[in-house]
């Protein structure tokens, strides 16, 4: 259980890192960009450390508080979410 866990996180973070880079060339280009509703989305599914992280390495939206404060609170919600499950044995590690 825990592998499929793991290779949906891994999927999803590769997912969000695309999507946020081709969102910074996107601005830089001034063509059509992702919402921000889109981005939130992939973080909330799972990738919300990948799209933290490339955020802070490409500097973008990091002006926008939303994305800076959001992201480590979905993450944070993410580590207890997890936690609980394997707490409760959900999860087998």
């Amino acid at each position: 259980m825990i592998d499929y866990i793991l290779i949906y996180i891994a999927a999803i973070s590769v997912i969000s890192v695309i999507t946020c880079i081709y969102d910074k060339l996107a601005a830089i280009k001034d063509k059509r960009r992702i919402r921000e509703r889109t981005l939130f989305t992939l973080s909330f599914l799972g990738g919300a450390a990948a799209m933290y992280l490339i955020m802070r390495v490409i500097r973008h939206k990091t002006l926008h508080k939303k994305f800076m404060i959001g992201l480590p609170l979905i993450i944070i919600f993410h580590m207890v979410l997890f936690y609980l499950l394997i707490d409760k044995s959900i999860i087998k590690c």
